[in-house]
């Protein structure tokens, strides 16, 4: 501990503070050297010391390390030495960098997969009736939306809803987190900010697309069922989707559209360079000259929803196809086609190139929400648990 006590006749260094502690809480403290002044220091200055008491709460207390990794009540003069090295509670230290981001973009996830869930059933269902029947069921947006409540109520515009947050909550926590540390080090790798963000994009893309593709596939089975009748295998449940999946169609089964998957990997190469420039074209959180917050900046709502509605239409509208594909492999039961070249034959041949922007305009419907949402709710939780952060440094 760095401690010293100035007195008119000289200084008490740090190897006798032990000591002079014991005579300051007697309430005496005599100065060193002979005939120094004698002065007296209640318990109170040392505990509530106003700004005319020499002896201060800096000179007393230790800081706590950098980011709560360790502390001890055994560095205080006193105390169990057990205690060196116990790591504080999750919530009395500061979160890593890092924390607060996966943190972040979980909640973000965790509340546009929610929001969104019927948009999300209504595309689904477009993009499957090509292979579950050759007639058109369902058409648009809204008539896919009326269509599936006049047949299963409400609740069926939330089949599919518990995948949908247990793969947001997980999906987003990883890719953020994986996206935010590869922005900091390929600027090192590659020659201008666009690459090293498409490339940041694409390992967080690739990453979480491998670890998180089972909980997307049991969700578009859940997703597309609409009547038992028309269906040889009926799921009840996330529970049960998985357990049938795996024992009539085996492990592989939860990795089938994960080719037409990391295809789409070029969407976010695409959506998040767009969106990462036009946060600065826009000028997103340009700093305020009235109320600043802690972090010097104020985000700006309008600028952060049209620099992401913009980046997710110009990557939606370029790599969509992928998503009919992946849909689609998803659903078919095992063993069926050959693979990608062969489910491309089959949808050219049966719909022709249209049938490749199947339910474009209810993707879009979804995706510019969803994509407002998700990346808006994440700069906002991402600034508040900053400044709630730097509450716990203080």
């Amino acid at each position: 501990m760095k401690a010293s006590i100035m007195e008119e006749n000289g200084v008490v260094k740090s190897d006798q503070l032990s000591s002079t502690m014991e005579q300051l809480v007697s309430g005496v403290r005599t100065a060193e050297g002979g005939g120094g002044e004698r002065r007296i220091i209640n318990m109170d200055d040392i505990l509530a010391p106003d700004c005319c008491t020499p002896l201060s709460s800096v000179s007393v207390l230790e800081d706590v390390p950098d980011g709560g990794e360790a502390y001890s009540s055994g560095s205080m003069g006193g105390g169990d030495d057990n205690n060196k090295g116990k790591q504080l509670p999750l919530l009395s230290r500061r979160l890593e960098e890092t924390e607060i981001t996966a943190l972040s973009g979980a909640l973000a996830g965790f509340i546009s997969g929610i929001i969104v869930c019927p948009l999300d059933v209504a595309k689904t269902r477009l993009q499957a009736q090509g292979l579950l029947s050759n007639s058109r069921y369902y058409s648009g947006i809204l008539g896919t939306l009326s269509r599936i409540v006049k047949d299963e109520s409400y609740r069926g515009l939330y089949k599919g809803l518990v995948p949908i947050v247990l793969g947001y909550f997980p999906t987003w926590m990883i890719y953020f987190s994986i996206y935010e540390r590869c922005k900091k080090r390929y600027p090192a790798v590659f020659m201008n900010d666009f690459m090293a963000n498409s490339a940041s994009a694409l390992t967080a893309g690739a990453i979480t697309t491998a670890l998180t593709n089972p909980i997307w596939v049991v969700k578009t089975r859940l997703m597309i069922q609409s009547n038992k009748k028309y269906f040889s295998v009926y799921y009840n449940g996330t529970l049960d989707a998985f357990r049938k999946m795996y024992r009539l169609e085996g492990l592989k089964v939860f990795y089938s559209g994960l080719v037409p998957s990391l295809f789409g990997l070029f969407h976010v190469a695409i959506h998040f360079p767009v969106y990462e420039q036009l946060k600065c074209w826009l000028h997103y959180n340009a700093p305020t000259t009235g109320d600043l917050d802690q972090l010097g900046h104020n985000l700006h709502l309008g600028r952060l929803i049209v620099a992401s509605c913009i980046s997710k239409m110009v990557a939606s509208t370029i790599t969509y196809p992928h998503e009919i594909l992946r849909t689609r492999m998803q659903i078919r039961a095992t063993g069926l086609h050959s693979g990608v070249l062969s489910m491309i034959s089959k949808l050219y041949v049966n719909e022709g190139f249209i049938g490749f922007y199947s339910g474009f305009t209810t993707n879009i419907a979804r995706t510019l929400p969803t994509s407002a949402v998700t990346l808006v709710s994440f700069e906002y939780f991402r600034k508040y648990i900053r400044l709630w952060n730097n509450t716990l440094q203080s």
